[in-house]
């Protein structure tokens, strides 16, 4: 499930955020792949606000990709994580399944799908929450829980806490029996119910419909996971790889690094090794689409993607950095912890690079589409808008 997100920019201008590449491949293939680890699976649903068409051709290529069945659902309207879900039950229950799994997009982690399934099965609920232990200075930005240690029942939860409740924070990938819809149900009622049993003078009722929700917008913490907890209904399933949020381009440049270091276990087939002797020199963990053109005498990684039709000059240097399709960068430039979108240049002996800080609002260079970075020019820690032609160095800068 993913929504239209605004700080995502300037890289959403040009493509929805989940179809953005991270490590050479759209961000929602991530988890779409790990779905085909699930036994038996008969059916995978994308739900979001963007337009069908914007997502037709990655949803036909994937189905083909994976021979699963993939379609598209747009919300007419926002319904909340588990309203949206609630919306589409007839046609999530059209084949009977048995256990539907709720992933959200914009999280990146070894989706141990398979292992939850087991583990849901012995635990007997009718859902089961992946979790991962978190620093308590961490915690507090996102959902925090209480589990028993013994049987990992789902004790207590709380989204985003004033105050430390637990270093155990929810994943956002979920595994329930098509129980998960009674139990939307069951809000959505009693919202109704209580609005129907209200008494109140014309000002009231208008004081009380800026503070309440909608009986069909339900969301999947606060009005499933929180009342539910410590009734043996839900569980945990901890996982100890790796796990981020992609909220910013910041984090999607981290966490293309973590997917390419997954590709080395479990899809050693996608990464580039070169010694510099036919090909340019490959350090750590990198991905190169085969039609990219890369120059022997190039230099490349650790954490570098280069997409489609990309073209690395004559000793360049990349690392940390995420190149996207059309891209040229010209002889002896150098790209560190940098997104460079489509079809932008970068001139010879020119530098785009920053610290590196994921978190920082400028920590990551990034360069919209088509913005061309004149010879020997040095662009440090900026945000740069699409169609912009950068002729003089300069640094922690947004250029609009």
């Amino acid at each position: 499930m993913e929504f239209k997100c605004t700080r995502f920019r300037p890289l959403s201008l040009n493509i929805p955020k989940p179809l953005f590449p991270l490590a050479g491949q759209a961000m929602v293939h991530h988890p779409i792949s790990a779905c085909k680890k699930i036994p038996n699976l008969a059916q995978i649903y994308l739900v979001g606000f963007y337009e069908e068409r914007e997502f037709a051709l990655y949803v036909s290529s994937i189905s083909n990709e994976l021979r699963i069945p993939v379609k598209y659902l747009k919300e007419d309207k926002p319904h909340g994580s588990a309203g949206g879900l609630y919306n589409f039950r007839d046609l999530i229950m059209e084949d009977s399944p048995s256990h539907i799994f709720l992933l959200n997009c914009d999280v990146c982690c070894s989706f141990p799908l398979p292992e939850m399934l087991e583990a849901h099965k012995r635990y007997g609920g009718i859902g089961t929450i992946l979790v991962i232990k978190v620093s308590p200075e961490k915690a507090d930005q996102f959902g925090e829980l209480v589990a028993d240690a013994d049987t990992n029942e789902l004790l207590h939860y709380t989204e985003k806490p004033e105050t430390f409740v637990s270093d155990r924070i929810n994943c956002g990938v979920y595994v329930f029996t098509p129980e998960i819809f009674t139990a939307i149900s069951g809000v959505s009622t009693q919202r109704k119910d209580r609005a129907n049993l209200r008494r109140q003078s014309s000002f009231e009722a208008l004081q009380s419909a800026t503070r309440s929700l909608p009986a069909d917008f339900v969301r999947l913490d606060q009005d499933i996971l929180s009342p539910l907890a410590g009734k043996k209904q839900l569980y945990t399933y901890e996982t100890m790889d790796f796990w981020e949020q992609i909220k910013t381009p910041g984090m999607s440049l981290k966490c293309s690094g973590l997917y390419l270091s997954l590709f080395r276990y479990n899809s050693p087939h996608l990464l580039t090794e070169g010694d510099g002797t036919k090909s340019a020199i490959i350090t750590g963990d990198v991905y190169i689409h085969p039609s990219a053109k890369v120059h022997p005498t190039a230099k490349i990684g650790p954490n570098v993607s280069i997409s489609a039709n990309a073209r690395v000059g004559a000793g360049v240097r990349l690392m940390n950095c995420i190149i996207l399709d059309d891209v040229e960068i010209k002889e002896n430039a150098v790209v560190i912890h940098s997104i460079v979108g489509w079809k932008c240049a970068i001139g010879r002996w020119s530098r785009v690079q920053a610290e590196g800080d994921h978190n920082a609002k400028l920590g990551v260079t990034i360069l919209g589409e088509a913005v061309n970075v004149e010879d020997e020019v040095v662009v440090t820690s900026c945000i740069v808008l699409p169609n912009k032609t950068i002729n003089v160095s300069v640094q922690q800068e947004i250029i609009l």
